[in-house]
């Protein structure tokens, strides 16, 4: 069984995201369970020398984009077990970041392209393309539309991973003839067509073999108006072919016992204690292990709740409580954050960067880790925080609700704090039910932390349902 993953991104390569730790620890997972998973993506001018210098070359070749043929380099790096291909194109690529470009759909229609081309000069003829992402969508329709009748590519199969629906890959209908020469056939209500113009997501939910998504939970909500961003109806046609897999994290690299990023490895409560003391001398907080720390490592965007923080954040504040916060995003958003900042300097840290090392020392030295989002396909997050014992407190949406269970006081089971309605005040009550069993319960948070750190979040689960679906694919053949 050969699975080519296609994807925009790939840790340790390159990552802005979820989907970057996804495609760098599922096909490890994978190849533990004997299947044969290759990876393609960009060549980013972003990639570290590091991997550069290590690339082999194989050749080039011209893949067609609309009326034109582009140059298309193929190279190769053999990564823990990994073949993992680079498509290299100076005029795409070769600039700094992986998104946000006014040519992004010219950038992601030769990609897809381009991944079908090379398709005869790989290792492996691959028997399924796993394709991730609005960036990858073209490959199903690209292959239907162009080699079918092609003998080397008959049989292939292709599945379909939405990692998160609001973002689709959006673009004037005049793509369907300028880059991708697919004819009005491929653009009506079941195709590509989306209120007029093309969505290259939903030309992967339209064409790919099978869909899946990253929690149950949420392959059930994008089935409706609220969370389907215009494509509900669509996604419960073929509902039948929609299943939701849970990510699992990297939970070699993901160690508290042997982070290197952390002051002081560790596996049970007694062991944060001084991760936490680390982590309040280095943001310059009061070093007092009876204030309980709440911590963010996320965007600032609207899915993530941020309004509801805002709202209530003084009164969040009135619980004498520290907040701590890593990442970037929303300037409205970093704005606010730097206004409470300044406001409470001995209760507040903003740390409007990413950084790895800190987000690690985020996950061993916080007591609550935050997400309270609007929808959340799946969430990394959470999973980490609760690998290094930090409860997570949490909205009941996509995979927020099937990884984190609301703590019981008394049948004592649980492994977090969760509300259900998108509401301020749901929120802040939930965080003070927590510091309150912090503070006055110390015996019961402690087992929780440990029980927490017990927890299996690996990829071993989570890969075997992806071994079925590709099973289930290759007997349709």
């Amino acid at each position: 069984m050969n699975i080519l993953f296609a994807a925009s991104e790939c840790a340790p390569f390159i990552k802005t995201g979820g989907l970057g730790d996804v495609i760098g620890a599922l096909p490890h997972s994978l190849h533990k369970d004997g299947v044969n998973v290759s990876v393609i993506l960009p060549k980013y001018e972003d990639l570290s020398l590091h991997y550069t210098e290590q690339l082999q070359w194989i050749k080039s070749i011209e893949v067609p984009v609309g009326w034109r043929n582009q140059f298309c380099g193929i190279e190769k790096f053999d990564y823990q077990g990994i073949t993992v291909y680079f498509l290299d194109n100076a005029y795409y690529f070769k600039r700094h970041g992986s998104y946000g470009f006014d040519d992004d759909g010219e950038r992601f229609a030769f990609f897809s392209r381009a991944v079908l081309e090379v398709l005869p000069y790989l290792e492996e003829r691959p028997d399924i393309i796993h394709c991730h992402d609005w960036q990858t969508g073209l490959i199903p329709v690209l292959l239907k539309a162009h080699y079918e009748k092609n003998s080397y590519y008959q049989g292939i199969r292709t599945l379909f991973t939405i990692h998160n629906l609001r973002y689709q890959g959006v673009y004037s209908k005049s793509v369907l003839y300028d880059l991708l020469d697919l004819n009005e056939h491929y653009f009506h209500q079941d195709g590509l067509e989306f209120y007029g113009n093309v969505s290259y997501l939903k030309a992967g939910l339209a064409f790919a073999d099978r869909i899946t998504t990253v929690s149950a939970t949420y392959a059930s909500e994008i089935q409706t108006p609220y969370y389907g961003e215009g494509l509900d109806g669509f996604l419960r046609r073929r509902g039948s072919e929609l299943h939701g897999i849970v990510n699992g994290i990297d939970d070699v690299s993901y160690d508290p016992k042997h982070d290197e990023f952390i002051i002081l490895p560790f596996n049970d409560f007694e062991g944060k204690i001084e991760n936490k003391k680390n982590l309040q001398e280095i943001l310059a907080l009061p070093v007092n292990a009876d204030i309980p720390i709440i911590s963010m490592v996320t965007r600032l965007v609207d899915q993530k709740g941020i309004d509801l923080i805002l709202h209530v954040f003084h009164e969040i504040m009135g619980l004498n409580v520290q907040f701590v916060l890593l990442g970037t995003g929303d300037h409205q958003y970093e704005e606010s954050f730097r206004y409470f900042a300044d406001n409470y300097p001995d209760k507040v840290s903003t740390n409007l960067y990413f950084d790895e090392a800190m987000a690690r020392k985020i996950y061993a030295g916080s007591d609550l880790f935050l997400m309270p989002s609007q929808f959340e396909p799946c969430g990394i997050g959470q999973l980490l925080a609760l690998r290094y014992g930090t409860l997570p407190l949490v909205r009941e949406t996509g995979g927020l609700k099937d990884t984190v269970i609301n703590y019981n006081e008394f049948t004592e089971q649980g492994n977090g704090f969760s509300f259900a309605n998108y509401n301020a005040h749901d929120m802040l009550n939930t965080i003070e039910r927590a510091v309150n069993i912090y503070r006055k319960q110390p015996d019961k948070w402690s087992a929780l932390v440990d029980k927490a750190m017990t927890l299996d979040f690996s990829w071993a689960k989570s890969s075997q349902e992806y071994f079925k679906i590709y099973k289930e694919l290759l007997n349709k053949i």
